[in-house]
């Protein structure tokens, strides 16, 4: 492997030059070929990638195992200073990680500050659970021996995570790590390394030590996961995409029974029912559906309308998508920016002419437009069939489908009709009703009345195949440690 170690252009500079993998503190220029960054609004070249061969990415795992045990030694208070420290520098420095996200993601300006001060917000939680590690004393019933309950870091740990919120899936898995007494291997898209590694950089200028944090960025992305997660000195592995590489990795984890943190796809249903209060329904619809230009898991994805409000409910949201502001992401007032990737748009403009050939009633957008960039305009469906295509997948963009139904038996049904279970929304009157209608809705969380459900302080997870484990609150520490029992004899 390469052992050479060459300086790193700064944190602001990512975005203007080559980029290097973050090894046992070092930047390491990768001998697995080139690879291009490119800005989605433009098409053009933002930096390229000197990627890593496996034997590289095994480099990653020797630095992390090597400083997992002093870190786990670590003093709790000490390790939640640190973490204090990357929150206070990455709130101090939010404009340019904002920039840097759009830059590379495509998503508007408006939505990268809020990724940015949601990425920080980890780290300042973790900090403070950090020193919060429960255990637990307590006599066995039969008097012969004390139960000593404890919780201990599971070990190195690999984290992979999606191009659609860059910085927010990186911290919102490196934090708890950390907080618990982890070392990390990060693995980020190749599609959005920057901010990933702008968070990195952060973490080795904070005084964490070497190898604690290593991001890698591979030539072959999915063999080298695989190879990092057969090291038996990989303990843990959390991931966030799709559901259908969750469940290889899954697979892969079988082999060395590895613990799992999986938070996959989602197929949300944004339900309307017919006492629901209209602007507040519009308002958590527009947040839902249209936060991060629709690209993101927890996306309201099936608009399921109450027949009695229907009519009234799409007219209004009509008239706000057509006008939502589309364009390049670092223009001030812009609302909704390019998707990731050229592939991505091609991907939802399919879905949506599909959609049209198979029924559904095309009221907004609906068109590329000419020019460059991967851009989509927010496009409203209404009469989406139940059984179509775009009811039962993940669109990943700005495109609202909506399906009217008869009673709440229907609608209930009809949102709870997917293999994906991350969220739900539904907007309603009366607490009795609504608190019904949400534990009958089968999906991890719920958005009750509320169109924005992401907060570093809530469990974030889903059932069925959205997922395993929790993400966030103190439930995302506890992610990244193994329960201890001890027992001793009773004096």
């Amino acid at each position: 492997m390469s052992t050479t170690v060459v300086p790193a252009v700064t944190r602001r500079e990512l975005a203007s030059g080559q980029v290097l993998s973050l090894v046992a503190g070092q930047w390491l220029p990768g001998t697995g070929g080139a690879r291009p960054v490119l800005d989605p609004a433009t098409g053009e070249q933002l930096a390229e990638i000197a990627t890593l061969t496996d034997a590289e990415c095994d480099a990653a795992v020797d630095a992390a195992a090597l400083a997992q045990p002093a870190w786990a030694a670590r003093p709790a208070r000490e390790r939640a200073e640190l973490l204090r420290h990357v929150h206070e520098v990455l709130v101090a420095e939010q404009e340019d990680l904002a920039r840097l996200i759009t830059r590379e993601n495509g998503k508007s300006l408006h939505d990268a500050r809020g990724e940015a001060a949601y990425a920080a917000e980890f780290f300042r939680w973790f900090a403070e659970e950090a020193v919060r590690t429960p255990g637990d004393m307590r006599r066995s019933p039969s008097g012969r021996n004390w139960i000593l309950v404890s919780h201990e870091p599971v070990g190195v740990a690999l984290l992979v995570t999606p191009w659609n919120f860059p910085a927010a899936m990186a911290t919102r898995k490196i934090a708890p790590a950390l907080a618990a007494g982890c070392a990390v291997v990060l693995k980020p898209a190749m599609e959005t390394p920057l901010a990933a590694l702008y968070v990195a950089d952060v973490i080795r200028e904070v005084g964490i030590p070497d190898g604690v944090v290593n991001v890698v960025l591979p030539a072959a992305t999915g063999p080298s996961v695989s190879r990092m997660m057969a090291d038996p000195r990989v303990r843990a592995v959390s991931f966030t995409g799709s559901t259908e590489v969750g469940k290889i990795l899954l697979e892969q984890a079988a082999h060395t029974v590895m613990r799992s943190s999986m938070e996959l796809g989602g197929n949300a249903p944004f339900v309307v029912l017919d006492d629901a209060d209209l602007d507040a329904a519009v308002e958590g619809f527009m947040l839902a559906k249209f936060r991060n230009g629709g690209s993101a898991c927890t996306a309201a994805n099936r608009i399921l309308v109450q027949d009695a409000v229907a009519d009234d409910f799409v007219a209004r949201i009509r008239e706000r998508i057509a006008g939502l502001r589309h364009g390049p992401g670092l223009d001030e007032d812009v609302e909704i920016g390019a998707l990731v990737s050229t592939v991505e748009r091609d991907r939802v403009a399919a879905l949506v002419d599909r959609a049209v050939a198979g029924g559904a009633e095309l009221l907004v957008g609906g068109a590329v437009p000419d020019g460059p960039g991967c851009f989509y305009p927010p496009t409203l469906l209404d009469r989406v069939p139940a059984d179509s295509e775009l009811a039962a997948t993940e669109i990943f963009g700005p495109v609202a489908a909506v399906t009217r139904f008869a009673t709440l038996e229907e609608g209930l049904a009809l949102a709870n009709d997917s293999e994906a279970g991350l969220i739900s929304y539904v907007y309603t009157a009366g607490l009795e009703r609504a608190l019904a209608v949400s534990r009958r809705l089968e999906s991890g969380m719920v958005g009750l009345n509320c169109g924005l459900v992401s907060d570093p302080a809530a469990p974030f997870g889903g059932t069925k195949e959205s997922g395993l484990g929790r993400e966030g609150a103190h439930e995302g520490m506890l992610e990244f440690m193994e329960t201890k029992y001890v027992a001793t004899p009773y004096s």
